[in-house]
């Protein structure tokens, strides 16, 4: 598909964006106060809600599409697109009091709109990928190298047929073959040729490189630090740059929207959550002696202590001889405590640190020093994580849950490394949806 047509279908894209949030926006209006003519409120805001989309959208290449069009990644970054758009136009109408609008109209809006757009994305996807089917494009292809590399390749020419790379064959790459011989144990001459080596000389690389040339052949270098690394690919003039991120840094842009989403999420859950607070706190003050909080001093961002709060879940004094981990049936849990602790309803007061600026919703669950100096002798990558801060939730807690040992928080560990080097909003949001479920089916300990 040709680059003209991917340029076309963004302006098209952008443009029936705009379409489509307009009709939301007056069948809104019409539900809400029954006609299609807004009042001056009503126009002040269509107008912010446009341009608030244009600005959001384009900030976060929400029209920068790739081939092949891969649904997932489009529709996870148009959902990440109405969640800034959100807290832009709420922003806008609640803490600075610029608009009186109403509450119906907004969420009906968003509602009409986030459904009508997905869907506009999942036709316009299978649009792409059964009309380039349709032209059977086909390429004489040698997948060249390493079986390891060439494996998630192929897998990718399975999963998009209509790039048209189906009559493939697949040779294990030997240094002792010179590329020309390579190029002869194809029955026709290949359009296309794909070399998957872990390193390759800049010598044995530009032999390559002219010898396609010379036959008139495409040429693809699937290197193994793009697999392994976090990259990024920029274009200095003609000039291919690959970045190597060494996964500590986090954009200036991630990080205000995700402390904005941070406040805003915990304000949420305190206001509204306010009465289970109290009720949990009753039963946690009346149920065992005690206080009904817990505080505990745990190392955070740039190895900072700070003074985590929760229910408190075990009797008084339960780490009298030293820094334990709690297990499965452990005998310093209270009755009540286990209640709390499968539906992670003890770690409520964490948000509480979030609006500190200690923590944030999603991040590593912080540790002890005591703990930390145990896991860096085996995984000196965590210090990796201390760049950031830590999360009342985490990848590793909803897919690993709780570790009863150092070994098995080393285990954990490696789904938060993960996310330490990969954050998004979107990310985050999965995170969040699967905790709940945790909190919903009590599978916490």
């Amino acid at each position: 598909m040709s680059i003209l047509y991917f340029n076309r279908l963004k302006k098209f894209s952008f443009l029936f964006d705009l379409v489509l949030l307009n009709i939301a926006l007056l069948i809104a209006h019409y539900f809400i106060f029954g006609t299609e003519h807004p009042n001056d409120a009503s126009k002040l805001f269509i107008l912010v809600a446009n341009v608030s989309w244009i600005f959001v959208a384009s900030i976060n290449n929400n029209y920068k599409m790739f081939q092949p069009l891969n649904i997932n990644e489009v529709v996870d970054k148009l959902v990440t697109t109405f969640i800034y758009q959100a807290l832009v136009l709420f922003g806008v109408i609640y803490l600075f009091k610029i608009l009186n609008v109403s509450r119906g109209f907004v969420m009906i809006t968003f509602c009409l709109f986030s459904i009508a757009t997905i869907l506009h994305r999942i036709l316009m996807a299978y649009f792409v990928r059964n009309s380039k089917a349709r032209v059977h494009l086909e390429k004489r292809v040698i997948v060249w190298g390493s079986s390891k590399i060439a494996e998630g390749l192929l897998q990718f020419f399975e999963d998009y047929p209509e790039l048209g790379y189906n009559d493939y064959q697949f040779i294990e790459g030997n240094e002792q073959v010179y590329f020309h011989e390579i190029i002869n144990t194809y029955e026709n001459r290949p359009d296309e040729i794909f070399v998957c080596f872990k390193e390759m000389s800049i010598q044995e690389l530009d032999d390559i490189i002219l010898s396609c040339k010379a036959a008139n052949i495409n040429l693809h270098v699937v290197f193994d630090t793009i697999t392994r690394k976090n990259t990024k690919k920029n274009n200095y003039n003609t000039l291919p740059i690959l970045h190597l991120n060494n996964g500590n840094a986090m954009s200036r842009k991630i990080r205000v929207l995700k402390r904005v989403f941070d406040i805003v999420f915990s304000l949420t859950v305190m206001t509204f959550g306010a009465p289970v607070f109290f009720l949990v706190y009753l039963i946690t003050k009346i149920s065992t002696p005690g206080g009904a909080f817990y505080k505990q001093e745990r190392i955070g961002k740039d190895e900072k202590p700070f003074k985590i709060y929760k229910f408190r879940s075990m009797y008084i004094d339960a780490e009298k001889y030293g820094p334990q981990l709690s297990k499965d049936n452990d005998p310093r849990i209270t009755r009540w405590g286990r209640i709390i602790r499968k539906t992670r309803l003890d770690e409520l007061p964490q948000f509480w640190n979030v609006l500190k600026g200690d923590m944030s919703v999603v991040g590593y669950r912080p540790e002890r020093k005591h703990y930390i100096d145990q896991i860096s002798a085996f995984v000196p990558e965590y210090k990796e994580m201390l760049n950031h801060k830590p999360g009342i939730t985490s990848l590793g807690q909803v897919h690993y849950g709780y570790a009863e040992n150092v070994e098995e928080m080393c285990e954990r560990l490696k789904y938060d490394l993960l996310y330490s080097r990969n954050i998004a909003l979107d990310l985050d949001l999965g995170i969040i949806f699967k905790t709940v479920k945790v909190m919903v089916q009590a599978e916490g300990k």
